[in-house]
């Protein structure tokens, strides 16, 4: 029987995750071959992803990273499926290690396929599913570029937003993670009017015609009190047209203006746990 030392086994540790146990097991199986005791510690991880497959992986951890010149940002949420493992410092850790990788990345297909120490960022997933023995996967992968993006990870790494404007200038930077703490807050569901889309709008009309018709308003009457019930709509749900949350006397696109009269937001994306 080969002799496993110490040593090989942190130095599997150190490279797998996997615990000290689960380690010196493999290595002893691959006979001392390190690549080999990788291989069963990953088949391990599959064994155990694939038993747990139908799991929902509704906690984690959302993390939201801004390069350095601020001109890109990615929001990505590792999930797990108990706060227990989603508060871990290196659960947390790992997701921190897949957003920094991210910025590479386009989307979450090429980012799966991503090398992440040797592996896919796919099979490191497969990997500590078996480590952890919880469902670990990336339920949320978005990214965006602009002038200045800016980004705000709420309490808990429950929430993470990014916030695009149209102009690096002075203040930008405090805007910015006002107005991304602002989508963490209030959810909206597009940029501006145009970007509700028309099954919606309609949704919303027809909604309010059947409240009105219940009201006994006269049919004629209808299409227009139900435009003012739809620009309400669009006031509490489209970030530029909500009222600013530090300061309800302003909408979101007027606290924008503060820092220049032509600086406006031009995305956002926001990213939850569940």
């Amino acid at each position: 029987m080969v002799k496993i030392t110490a040593a090989e086994v942190n130095k599997l540790r150190q490279t797998t995750g996997a615990g000290m146990m689960d380690c010196k097991k493999a290595l002893v199986e691959a006979e001392g071959d390190f690549e080999k005791a990788i291989e069963i510690l990953r088949k391990k991880g599959q064994k155990v992803a694939a038993n747990r497959a139908d799991r929902e992986s509704t906690e984690g951890a959302a993390i939201a990273k801004v390069n350095d010149a601020k001109t890109s940002g990615v929001a990505v949420v590792l999930g797990c499926e108990t706060d227990f493992v989603g508060k871990n410092e290196s659960f947390v850790k790992l997701a921190n290690d897949f957003a920094d990788l991210a910025f590479k990345y386009a989307d979450k297909e090429s980012f799966l396929a991503a090398d992440f120490g040797g592996m896919t960022v796919a099979d490191k997933l497969i990997e500590q599913t078996g480590v952890i023995g919880e469902k670990l996967e990336i339920t949320a992968f978005e990214k965006i570029e602009a002038p200045f993006v800016g980004s705000y990870i709420h309490a808990g790494n429950k929430i993470a937003t990014l916030v695009g404007l149209s102009a690096n200038v002075e203040g930008a930077e405090e805007v910015a993670k006002d107005v991304a703490m602002q989508v963490a807050a209030m959810n909206p569901i597009a940029l501006d009017e145009a970007g509700v889309d028309a099954s919606v709008i309609a949704k919303e009309i027809e909604i309010a015609k059947d409240q009105l018709r219940q009201e006994g308003k006269p049919e004629a009457m209808l299409d227009n009190i139900a435009k003012g019930k739809l620009n309400r709509f669009f006031k509490d749900n489209t970030l530029i047209n909500q009222d600013f949350i530090k300061d309800s006397k302003m909408s979101v696109a007027n606290y924008v203006k503060t820092i220049g009269k032509d600086v406006k937001v031009v995305n956002f994306k926001r990213v939850a746990l569940g």
